[in-house]
């Protein structure tokens, strides 16, 4: 027993600092070593995924690594991720990334994040945080993202923004941009890429300068090839350079508000179509007109 209360400080020291060595001990790592890598590899010998840091902390189920580096080849598109750190789980082979960190692919997309889990089995990528995707000509932002690693299907969780600059064909981006045109909404938003259509939910707004559109739900149809009137592109070469470059459809659905100028019209549903300028109302509509002016839209492309 230590009565002495100078003894009793002393002890009480000399505990907390085993207990911190301990610790200390308790979170080294089994193995450090620089220039760290991993790859796996598919059928015949073709490397599918790589993953590699400057340095790396090696315990029993992660790795910890600095300036990560990830790539994934897929079919006639390839995908990089990049992030300050990182951590690899063995037992599961998923990795979490942290700080600066960015997906980019060969198809011209870019997304940057704080953080990202990426499930390379199932080749999804997720993040609760703030996202900013670029592709083309269409800048989206939205706070939590989910969807595959190539990011041609991305789902946003909340508060979405999607600022479109149009431009015209034939011309340069300098010559024939035209008005920029925002789109916001409450959340979510599916984008799929290879179908080039984005569905808008809930508090939809629609801002092209001229024409405001209110709705519950939004679907917008990009731009083909310009040789078929048809909503969606198949071939995937046509889409990667369609998207985002021009608006062909919009279908607004549920509590629709169009306002142009002093002119408002309600109604269940509205479509726009680029090819004739023209808005259909359907599901009770209602116009009023307070001026001459006509209710085109200038989505023109």
């Amino acid at each position: 027993m230590i009565s002495n209360p100078k003894s009793r400080v002393t002890f009480l020291t000399f505990v907390t600092f085993l207990t911190f060595v301990t610790f200390l001990n308790a979170e080294e790592s089994d193995q450090q070593i620089d220039d760290f890598s991993l790859a796996g590899y598919a059928e015949r010998g073709k490397k599918s995924w790589d993953l590699s840091g400057k340095s790396a902390d090696i315990f029993t189920d992660v790795v910890k690594l600095k300036s990560v580096v990830g790539n994934l080849y897929g079919k006639g598109e390839d995908i990089k991720l990049t992030a300050d750190k990182g951590d690899f789980n063995k037992t599961e082979g998923k990795v979490h990334l942290e700080d600066n960190v960015v997906i980019t692919t060969s198809a011209g997309t870019k997304m940057t994040t704080d953080s990202l889990d990426w499930d390379r089995k199932n080749q999804l990528v997720s993040t609760e945080d703030f996202v900013n995707i670029e592709r083309q000509n269409m800048v989206t932002t939205a706070y939590g993202a989910r969807g595959e690693t190539n990011l041609k299907k991305v789902s946003l969780k909340n508060d979405v923004t999607v600022n479109i600059n149009p431009v015209e064909e034939g011309k340069s981006h300098e010559q024939g941009i035209k008005k920029k045109i925002v789109i916001t909404c409450d959340g979510p938003l599916q984008i799929d890429y290879g179908e080039n259509i984005a569905t808008f939910n809930n508090n939809v707004k629609v801002d092209t300068q001229d024409v405001l559109i209110d709705s519950d739900i939004m679907d917008v149809y990009f731009g083909g090839s310009g040789k078929d009137n048809k909503d969606k592109v198949t071939a995937e070469t046509q889409s990667v350079a369609a998207m985002g470059n021009k608006i062909k459809k919009i279908v607004a659905r549920g509590n629709v508000k169009i306002t142009r100028g002093e002119n408002i019209s309600y109604s269940d549903e509205a479509t726009y179509t680029a090819s004739d300028k023209k808005i259909m109302l359907s599901g009770k509509p209602k116009l009023i007109i307070y001026s001459t002016q006509d209710m085109k839209a200038s989505f023109a492309n």
